[in-house]
């Protein structure tokens, strides 16, 4: 069979990738979105730990106060699940009930990496045992080892309960992720919590232009590596006469929606006080439209992440917030007007998040290595 090729698309930098991403992510300019809004669109927040999914919507929404985010938690209108990448996310509660069917095939995939640990162990089985156990009431993952020990004592535990996360869709339940409040990890079937049925995986299409809505203009791989899954080239196919094309410096083919923002590489990007994990620095193949090279492997050490910063659009630093104090680690030297724009940043992002508290913005030792 011959293979049909296409015209070359027009070329976009770096800073015009940068600049059209930033666009989609709500991160050129606050956006007046509803937090929940903001969830769908974004496909999800990065939420490995509680805190990251308040401090992204506080970087992209025009008056975010996290009690909003948390009022959609409590209200089981927005959950925590294992979904893209086989991390954790927050999702909208329509999202959860379809994006993890989505990304199934990931999970069944990631299932066979702990076949060994499961010899003997019938999976129907265990999802169903598993099912009956959490809806019975929220289990954490050493009571669900346990349990399904019980029943498999020949099998490793922490391959069981693997198993029942991989096989059934379990949301943390509140108050884990709530605002202010602690709460150990205690799950349940997103069925269960929710109150209604999983709805059919959406079509691969579909899912295609929410990616390209939300982190586009992208490559195949870019989307295979923000999803955890692969083949998805035939969707991007079937989409072409619906998509516009263009190419990266590299020459890779990049898909986007014909009437998606691209704006201006020289427009403005304000400053900007990211999480650990946020899914800007995680959703592409190719990471240079965010992290210029030089600055490859800076935000994370190990299994550790860091918050990051962003100046004119690119990874430029890490910061965290101490006692009394909140400090930037910037990789290279600001200028004075990019220091200014930091701090006001800062200022914003402070107000926002701890009201009423006080804390002085340090600059710390330029972060060189």
């Amino acid at each position: 069979m011959t293979k049909t090729t296409y015209p070359a698309g027009p070329v976009l930098g770096a800073r015009a990738l940068n600049r059209a991403t930033l666009d989609r992510q709500l991160l050129l300019r606050p956006s007046s979105m509803s937090a929940g809004a903001a969830v769908e669109h974004l496909l999800g927040l990065q939420a490995q730990n509680v805190k990251p999914p308040y401090y992204a919507l506080a970087a992209r929404l025009d008056g975010f106060v996290p009690e909003e985010l948390s009022t959609l938690m409590a209200g089981r209108e927005a959950v925590r699940i294992v979904s893209m990448r086989s991390t954790i996310h927050t999702h909208t509660a329509d999202d959860c009930l379809t994006l993890r069917p989505f990304v199934q095939p990931a999970r069944d995939r990631e299932l066979t990496y702990f076949r060994k640990g499961l010899t003997g162990v019938d999976l129907d089985r265990l999802a169903a045992l598993a099912r009956d156990l959490v809806e019975a009431e929220p289990r954490t993952m050493k009571q669900l080892r346990e349990a399904l020990s019980a029943e498999w004592p020949d099998a490793d535990p922490q391959s069981l309960a693997v198993a029942a996360r991989c096989r059934l869709p379990l949301v943390q339940v509140t108050p884990r992720g709530l605002w202010g409040r602690s709460g150990q990890v205690t799950l349940t079937t997103a069925e269960h919590w929710l109150g209604r049925p999983a709805q059919p995986a959406p079509t691969p299409d579909s899912v295609v232009l929410r990616y390209l809505a939300a982190f586009g203009p992208a490559s195949v791989k870019d989307m295979q590596t923000w999803a955890g899954l692969t083949r998805l080239r035939d969707a991007f196919e079937r989409l072409r006469p619906r998509l516009l094309t263009f190419r990266d410096e590299h020459g890779v083919e990049l898909f986007d929606l014909p009437d998606a923002p691209r704006p201006d590489p020289h427009t403005p990007a304000p400053p900007r006080f990211l999480p650990e994990f946020d899914n800007l620095l995680l959703s592409h193949a190719d990471r240079t439209r965010v992290v210029p090279a030089e600055y490859w492997g800076r935000s994370w050490q190990g299994n550790q992440a860091y918050c990051t910063l962003l100046v004119d659009g690119f990874l430029a630093g890490l910061w965290k917030l101490e006692q009394d104090a909140l400090v930037v680690e910037p990789f290279g030297t600001l200028t004075t007007a990019q220091r200014q724009d930091v701090a006001a940043e800062g200022e914003r992002m402070l107000t926002t998040m701890h009201p009423g508290q006080s804390y002085d913005i340090r600059f710390g030792t330029v972060v060189r290595s």
